[in-house]
């Protein structure tokens, strides 16, 4: 539509304003195939039983999580510039951060980052994760990505992300050098291959099962969540979360939010709830969803058909939102 002279803008929905249409036919959600595969070169697509990847967030994955994730079908992102790269001991930090109070946050993050990230910290996380033997899968920003890139592959990593707010193949900068994308692609034996078919995983807002489902539908082939998973258990955030993706140290590293411990990974990921807002049995909000459009896998499952429903949000949840539980919590 216009918004100005000579000025288009497109017009854009969020998850709260559409919704999936049921199908003409319905299939039993224990029926429905749920699986993720990443092709890789030269070699069998990984495959995860679950379309849910962990956040590459401090406050989310560490060793610990990571295997969890990977033997309940997941898979999880360790950032190889957070803390566990760059402390021996990273859990005398997390608490750090734990403690801080609002006044003392921003400054400790800034300061906990500014440590330089340790080389054999970066092999020896990695070789943590194989030797639980699950697959590894580590992140970095591209400036540091070739560089680590190579030495997390000799350590054995199965899976590199490379992380950015925004990621494009060329990237113009005359302080440093850029990653050259394809290059690093084709030198790097882990990554997927280039084909016409490239998986399409959604990252960024999503903390409920429906929202998940609704990524899934529009054309995501598996989907990457934070701060659901910030809350389980298992998290070394201890029930705190904040941002990771800032390159520059005297800027604030995302602001520390806290989203309490409200269940182990398992009952995030399959139930049963114990709470009513939508944010555990991720996996179980999937099936049920697929088997209501009568998608029997996730290819299908992105043909669903999609409507624009702006009151979805509110409508006839009236007294869970004046009593701020369930789906009305603010």
């Amino acid at each position: 539509m216009w918004i100005g002279r000579n000025r288009k803008a497109r017009v854009t929905y969020g998850f709260d304003e559409i919704a999936l249409v049921p199908g003409r036919v319905t299939i039993n959600p224990n029926e429905v195939d749920i699986t993720f595969r990443l092709p890789r070169k030269e070699a069998q697509p990984l495959e995860f039983k679950i379309p849910i990847l962990a956040s590459a967030m401090d406050g989310v994955v560490d060793v610990g999580f990571a295997v969890a994730m990977n033997k309940l079908g997941g898979l999880a992102v360790l950032n190889l510039e957070g803390v566990q790269t760059r402390y021996k001991n990273p859990q005398e930090v997390l608490q750090k951060v734990v403690d801080a109070t609002k006044s003392e946050i921003t400054a400790l993050l800034q300061r906990i980052y500014q440590e330089p990230i340790q080389q054999d910290l970066i092999a020896a996380r990695v070789r943590q994760i194989k030797d639980a033997d699950v697959i590894a899968a580590v992140s970095s920003i591209p400036q540091r990505a070739a560089e680590f890139g190579r030495i997390a592959q000799e350590a054995g990593a199965d899976v590199f992300v490379v992380q950015s707010t925004v990621s494009t193949v060329r990237h113009i900068s005359s302080e440093y050098k850029s990653l050259d994308l394809e290059k690093f692609c084709r030198e790097m034996r882990i990554l997927k291959k280039t084909s016409r078919y490239v998986p399409i995983v959604t990252d960024g807002g999503m903390s409920r099962g429906g929202d998940v489902c609704k990524a899934l539908a529009c054309g995501a082939d598996a989907v990457m969540v934070g701060s659901a998973f910030a809350k389980a258990h298992e998290a070394p955030g201890r029930g705190y979360h904040w941002g990771m993706a800032t390159p520059h140290a005297n800027l604030p590293r995302g602001t520390r939010i806290k989203v309490g411990s409200t269940g182990s990974l398992k009952q995030i990921l399959f139930g049963p709830a114990e709470v009513d807002d939508g944010s555990q049995n991720l996996v179980g909000a999937i099936t049920t969803c697929m088997g209501n459009v009568g998608a029997h896998n996730i290819p299908e499952f992105q043909q669903t058909e999609i409507i624009i429903a702006p009151s979805i949000r509110t409508e006839g949840k009236l007294f869970q939102t004046v009593q701020n539980v369930g789906m009305g919590t603010s």
